[in-house]
């Protein structure tokens, strides 16, 4: 048999192994004589396969309670069947993806359009969703859409970047850094960062990034970096003052439920009041940006803890009031 005719051949069977493991109802031998009942492979050949799928980044395990290997939950190879609330999810999803523009957005509209084709007929025949997700567009022009590549490669491959940077009172600084993540927040898109030369982690708006050199030197993503979890405590997913600090709001019956539906950051909990308002205590990652966010609502929402919170707001409702006076 030619090395052609063989590697066919290995792939075939490492597709009836990934097949097998995604059932998930087979033990060791069952493998090898589901693989090929007459001629099933030696025991050292499916160590090896298995080996090659973990290398190949498929999620399987040996279930010892069950005796079988099977994928890590969630994970499956077979068709998705998505429940109207899931398809609602990923039409929305597909709805917002063209306001994102450039890279981001058609990275989105992608891989919506792969789960729509394995989400069965049903989902195929809903091109459109029947809802507006009204957010703030970020549009990346070709100069930055070039740099969000070189970034975004650079914290594929975990390589530091070299770039010059503007910050938001104009002062010019170069920065060397390792991209950790990305987030959109606002109309506009930033890297978090390592800064090498602040010994820090800093966020960077990609507008204002020039001249983006990916650079020799490596870096290990710390092991416990969650973009997520790093969004999670700030309003627009980037302001981090320090510890993190709870903050309790009072809203009036008059936005009780709008402010509750407003899940503005991830960790909350709610008292509701026997007069229609709602006490809500946050934990933020920074106060002053909470207390800005806040006066959206503005007689309406009362910060009612902790006082250095209530002094801020107090602060900056009589500096805009002197503002409209003069």
């Amino acid at each position: 048999m030619g090395e052609p005719a063989l590697k066919a051949s290995k792939i075939a069977l490492l597709l009836k192994l990934l097949a097998a493991v995604d059932e998930g109802r087979f033990g060791f031998e069952a493998l090898r004589a589901r693989l090929d009942a007459d001629h099933p492979p030696a025991a050292r050949t499916l160590r090896r396969y298995l080996s090659e799928l973990t290398a190949a980044g498929f999620p399987w395990f040996y279930d010892r309670e069950a005796g079988v290997y099977r994928f890590e939950y969630g994970y499956s190879l077979r068709k998705l069947e998505l429940t109207n609330d899931e398809l609602f999810g990923l039409l929305a999803l597909k709805g917002i993806a063209g306001s994102l523009g450039g890279n981001i957005g058609a990275s989105i509209e992608g891989i919506a359009k792969r789960l729509t084709r394995v989400a069965g007929s049903s989902s195929a025949k809903a091109d459109q969703p029947t809802v507006r997700v009204q957010i703030a567009d970020p549009q990346l022009d070709p100069e930055r859409e070039a740099i969000f590549r070189t970034l975004q490669r650079a914290q594929l491959d975990r390589q530091s970047v070299h770039f010059s940077y503007v910050d938001k009172r104009r002062r010019s600084s170069k920065r060397h850094v390792d991209p950790y993540g990305f987030v959109v927040s606002g109309g506009r898109v930033y890297v978090v960062a390592h800064d090498r030369g602040r010994g820090a982690k800093r966020v960077f708006a990609l507008d204002a990034v020039a001249d983006a050199r990916i650079s020799p030197q490596r870096f290990t993503m710390p092991a416990d970096f969650d973009i997520a979890a790093f969004a999670a405590r700030s309003v627009s997913g980037i302001m981090h003052g320090g510890a993190a600090l709870r903050v309790k709001v009072r809203y009036s019956p008059v936005i009780a439920r709008a402010a509750t539906a407003d899940r503005v950051v991830r960790e909350r909990s709610i008292e509701e009041r026997p007069d229609g308002s709602v006490e809500i205590d946050y934990t933020v990652g920074d106060a002053d940006e909470f207390v800005r966010w806040t006066m959206k609502w503005g007689a309406e929402a009362e910060i009612l803890s902790p006082a250095n919170a209530r002094a801020n707001a107090a602060a900056l409702a009589r500096a805009i009031l002197a503002r409209y006076e003069s």
